[in-house]
């Protein structure tokens, strides 16, 4: 159970679960209207602590510089929210279906006196029973990064065939008759021989015919890389700011008389 000497101790301080993980940050603890006890604490929880989200603070322990609560962090962070009032108060409706919510027997918080059974009151900021200050607390933005997947590259190789044309020479040979006439020079061969009979002689002939063969051979190589590159976004969000009216006295803090 955590006191009312505890508070400052608590508040804007880090809440854990059951298991031991952060939930968020202490923002507001509310007090029972009956018993002065307290009895919630709201917690900033959310990217950069957008929302806030009730858990119920009579089973909590103060465990050296955080708050540990009995509630698992995915049932904190999405626990119903809830209106208050312009008095910083919790209705009775609102609290009821937090009850559910938490699976805490309202009837039985009814009967048991040092259980919450009226309304609760924000009176974040005041320790003592005769501090009689009020805190006036306003939400600050805090933009930041966060790293995410934003697309897959990857290098594919595949076969193409293309038709390439080349020209390139060829030779071949041909039947050429020659004739020569008998002289003396050749007459001795010429005479060789039968006078008259027939004959045959054959002349192989050679061609050359282009040949075509294709060897693979590395022309480069490709990889791929990342580069970081720095751009600039505008983001807006919307901040709430509390304000402090007086009623019954001037802008001075003096009391007003009526004439």
């Amino acid at each position: 159970m955590i006191t009312r000497e505890q508070i400052d101790t608590v508040l804007d301080h880090p809440v854990h679960d059951a298991r031991g993980d952060k939930i968020g940050d202490a923002r507001h603890v509310f007090f029972d209207d009956v018993t002065g006890e307290p009895e919630w604490v709201s917690v900033r929880t959310g990217l950069f602590g957008t929302s806030e989200s009730f858990v119920p603070i009579h089973d909590a322990a103060l465990v050296e510089d955080h708050l540990e609560v009995p509630y698992a962090k995915d049932q904190v962070k999405d626990a119903p929210n809830v209106d208050i009032d312009a008095g910083g108060h919790l209705s009775e409706q609102e609290e009821q279906r937090l009850y559910q919510y938490y699976g805490i027997d309202w009837d039985a918080s009814w009967q048991d006196p040092h259980s919450g059974t009226g309304r609760a009151t924000d009176t974040t900021g005041t320790t003592a029973a005769g501090d009689e200050a009020m805190t006036r607390s306003e939400e600050e933005m805090h933009v930041g990064v966060e790293r995410r997947e934003a697309g897959r590259a990857r290098l594919r190789k595949y076969v193409v065939t293309e038709e390439q044309q080349y020209t390139v020479p060829v030779r071949h040979e041909e039947v050429r008759v020659e004739r020569e006439p008998i002289t003396d020079a050749n007459r001795d061969r010429a005479m060789t021989g039968p006078d008259i009979t027939e004959a045959e002689h054959d002349v192989t002939l050679y061609e050359e015919q282009p040949v075509v063969e294709t060897r693979a051979v590395p022309k480069e190589r490709v990889r791929l890389t990342t580069e970081e590159v720095t751009e600039e976004e505008t983001v807006t969000g919307e901040v709430r700011k509390e304000r402090i009216e007086t009623e019954g006295t001037d802008e001075h803090g003096d009391q007003r008389r009526r004439h």
